[in-house]
């Protein structure tokens, strides 16, 4: 056990020291422009868990020095009226990122929502125009997991530059953001997805393997090559308690390091959200695109190996 324990990489400590840095950085944005840096939140039902989450984050801009407000709509709401709150909120002065808390209630189009909104204020990443922008190498606002991932990574001294990247999963959330990303960053990508024959030959030629499938204790041992790193994305609650996609005392045995559910990715989640907060503030008031990327450059400046 103990020896599974220091293969086990602390998400929650990685995440802590940026969110020290996100508060630094707010309060010189609050000294520069005599205000916070400013996040909404839109909720549309009542679904417990978007619930949790977002109460969860508008406490972490509380504790990081940032502005936030929920707006809560009913899961009766007109997709119309959601967008016109988004667009709404978008040309608030106080408020420099909005987010569409996901699911929204059937008959609702995500994708049209999140459209509507400014892509400089969009700091989720999921607007058309952040997605393009990752995909031609110039990111701007970039999804928070896999900036997440990359910045964690980089914390523990791992460069994917050169490296095999695996990803099982092909979400827009998580999957294909990550595959840009990791492209920009100089790695050979797989995605792997529900489709894919012999998963296991797949994920067996990855440096770096990471599973956002959402099917708890999907990959094993037989997974994973010797010596890999595995960034266990998935949860989902199980007899009520959070289970990642990754049996990660058994994989423990064969990868050189695993991200464990809880305390691995979701920690970087929630501290790149506030990351992006305050970076596309700095943006608004300077008049310039707003770039997620200063982030993991600072978080490489300010320490080494995080952790290891």
């Amino acid at each position: 056990m103990s020896r599974t324990v220091d293969k086990l990489w602390n998400g929650r400590e990685v995440a802590a020291r940026f969110r020290t840095m996100v508060r630094e950085r707010a309060d010189a944005f609050r000294r520069r422009y005599g205000r916070r840096p400013g996040l909404a939140a839109v909720v549309v039902g009542d679904d417990p868990a978007s619930l949790l989450y977002v109460a969860g984050k508008a406490r972490a801009c509380q504790e990081a020095g940032l502005y936030s407000e929920v707006h809560h709509l009913p899961a009766t709401a007109a997709e119309e009226d959601v967008i016109a709150l988004v667009r709404a909120l978008c040309g608030e002065s106080r408020v420099d990122g909005v987010l569409v808390q996901w699911p929204v209630p059937a008959g609702i189009d995500y994708e049209r929502v999140v459209s509507a909104m400014d892509p400089a204020r969009d700091v989720d990443g999921f607007h058309p125009v952040n997605t393009g922008v990752l995909w031609r190498g110039r990111p701007a606002l970039v999804p928070c997991t896999p900036l997440g991932i990359l910045a964690l990574l980089r914390a523990y001294g791992v460069s994917p530059a050169g490296r095999r990247v695996t990803i099982v999963g092909r979400s827009p959330i998580v999957g294909r953001p990550l595959a840009g990303l990791m492209l920009l960053h100089d790695a050979t990508v797989t995605v792997c997805h529900s489709r894919t024959t012999d998963l296991a030959a797949a994920t067996r030629e990855a440096d770096i393997l990471v599973v956002a499938a959402g099917r708890p204790g999907l990959i094993g041992p037989e997974h994973v090559r010797p010596g890999a790193v595995v960034i266990d994305v998935g949860i989902t609650r199980v007899d009520g308690r959070p289970v990642g996609d990754v049996r990660t005392h058994e994989v423990a045995a064969v990868a050189a390091a695993v991200t464990p559910v809880p305390g691995g990715v979701g920690p970087m989640t929630v501290a790149m959200l506030l990351a992006n907060t305050v970076e596309a503030a700095f943006a608004r008031e300077e008049g310039r695109v707003p770039r997620s990327q200063v982030w993991l450059e600072a978080g490489d400046a300010v320490a080494g190996r995080w952790g290891a």
